[in-house]
């Protein structure tokens, strides 16, 4: 937990980074461990990519948000007030927090905008999967992707990248989109371009080609 809590998302490096000295966490121990945590105790989340084309890595996730911020902010915020430093801990908390509510946030948009789907409140009635995808570099990491189903399609609807920051995607954010998009198998010409941002584009920048903008409060409604 606390491996994959600092953000050690693949299995290997899990193993790595849980191992000791002598070495990696042999697969017969940490196989089991990670189907406890993920099939018995839901704890961790086990993502796979979605594409026309079965992919790998799967990616681990903790599943409770709560207890991602602890592993990975809080638990050492605390034990710098415990040693009386708080001006540090508070210091520390805001070093990290954007980094891991950028990483928080992508399952939540992904959910909202599944449920969007499957209520029949997004402009593509074919979808009934949204989730992201990777290759084995984790070079490129495309954060949304839209399809008829999981986690091997037959269709791609689109394709989408998650900007939650003080700052609008903009021009160089999409550019770096449409490079990548293309890696995914099942991407054409036709499948269109999603951004979930957080304070919405620059100026111009829907004309430029982006199909669909979801924010905040549509993040929100997906629930309702």
């Amino acid at each position: 937990l606390e491996a994959i809590g600092s953000g050690d998302r693949t299995y290997a490096n899990i193993a790595a980074t849980a191992g000791s000295r002598s070495g990696a966490v042999p697969s017969g121990t940490l196989s089991p461990l990670l189907h406890k945590l993920a099939e018995e105790k839901q704890i961790v989340a086990i993502d796979h990519p979605l594409a026309t084309q079965q992919g790998k890595p799967a990616l681990y996730r903790v599943a409770d948000s709560n207890l991602r911020l602890y592993l990975a902010v809080l638990r050492a915020a605390a034990e710098l007030v415990r040693r009386g430093r708080s001006a540090a801990a508070f210091r520390l908390v805001e070093r990290r927090w954007t980094t891991w509510r950028g990483r928080a946030v992508e399952p939540l948009l992904r959910e909202s905008l599944e449920l969007a789907a499957l209520s029949g409140e997004l402009p593509w009635p074919s979808v009934d999967a949204v989730g992201g995808w990777w290759n084995r570099q984790l070079d490129p990491e495309i954060d949304l992707v839209g399809a008829d189903k999981s986690p091997v399609a037959t269709e791609l609807v689109f394709a989408g990248s998650i900007k939650w920051l003080a700052t609008p995607f903009d021009q160089h954010d999409l550019a770096t989109l449409r490079a990548s998009a293309p890696a995914v198998p099942g991407y054409t010409a036709s499948t269109a371009t999603v951004v979930a941002s957080r304070s919405g584009l620059t100026d111009g920048l829907q004309k430029a080609g982006v199909d669909l903008v979801w924010g905040p409060a549509d993040l929100v409604n997906a629930w309702r």
